[in-house]
């Protein structure tokens, strides 16, 4: 099995290299429908990297892969320098999900990148991955301390659980949609997802509109599968209601990782601890995010220790 997969990404990585991948950039579209907002994300190819940096099983795609859609899409009510974070902590065997943005930038990562689940009515069981516990949303604004907000897991499916956080934490009625679509090989076909926010005042009719154009919505990744663009998933949402598309702008997987910020990290810890770290010929700190790697020989932790009073 693991020959099988390695092989597979071994494809998919030849693939990306040589740009023969099909399919359009991921996007997002932002738009107003009645007193709503809609926002549409294609993230294909985004969550695909995401994939092969963390070498995940098609079950840890799915998840990983909605927890950072859904990153993006509320980074999109914030300012360009603001951005987002989510955190699912349950107590399934995936052991969390970590996603990030900021504006069309994003990153994420699971604690275990090899679950697996025998599939659920047919398809890939990310509740039962997650289990119980609770998902938290952080907003990073720019001129004031950040802001968390907690609510208790759904369905653990990470759509529902935005949305229940949403209307409990936020006071914000709201529907969320994620998917990721994932074929037999562990490539990403598609993945995206959709965010209506009610405006303040929104109408009993725009709700009930809304609601119904919903249910009648196909999933968010078979949509992107067949071709449907952000802004053409947003006509059917908005079907029947005046729709004004306002900007789309591209997204892509993005860390702010570096070298003088691990080392900073570094310098965080007890000078016992450096010391003990410098045992070693050298110290390798992997970023969670990215799996980047970073170096550090015993001369600079030495170096880092004695810097550190304590």
């Amino acid at each position: 099995m693991d020959e099988i997969k390695n092989n597979a990404m071994d494809q998919i990585k030849e693939k990306i290299s040589k740009g023969t991948f099909t399919g359009e950039a991921d996007i997002l579209t932002r738009a107003t429908v009645g007193d709503a907002r809609i926002y549409v994300a294609r993230t294909t190819r985004l969550v695909r990297k995401l994939s092969l940096r963390h070498q995940t099983s098609h079950l840890a795609t799915a998840a990983l892969g909605r927890t950072v859609t859904g990153a993006l899409l509320l980074a999109a009510t914030m300012k360009n320098e603001e951005g987002v974070g989510i955190k699912i902590a349950g107590d399934g065997p995936i052991e969390g999900i970590t996603g990030e943005a900021q504006g069309g930038t994003a990153r994420g990562y699971v604690g275990n990148p090899n679950v697996y689940l025998p599939p659920k009515n047919g398809h890939l069981d990310v509740g039962g991955a997650v289990g119980n516990g609770t998902i938290s949303v952080t907003r990073y604004t720019a001129n004031a301390k950040p802001f968390t907000g907690t609510a208790e897991l759904v369905d653990g499916e990470i759509a529902d659980d935005l949305t229940k956080y949403l209307f409990t934490s936020e006071q914000t009625p709201s529907s969320v949609g994620l998917g990721v679509l994932v074929d037999e090989k562990g490539d990403v076909q598609a993945a995206g997802g959709w965010f209506i926010q009610a405006l303040p005042n929104c109408s009993e009719e725009t709700l009930e509109q809304l609601d119904k154009n919903v249910r009648s919505t196909p999933y968010i990744s078979s949509l992107i599968d067949m071709g449907f663009t952000p802004e053409r998933i947003i006509r059917m949402l908005g079907k029947d209601m005046d729709v004004e598309i306002l900007d789309s702008y591209p997204l892509h997987f993005g860390c702010r990782c570096s070298r003088e910020r691990v080392e900073g990290v570094l310098q965080t810890l007890p000078k016992k601890e450096l010391n003990k770290l410098a045992e070693d010929p050298k110290t390798e700190v992997t970023c969670p995010y990215c799996n980047a790697k970073y170096e550090f020989s015993r001369e600079e932790m030495l170096q880092m220790a004695q810097k550190v009073k304590k």
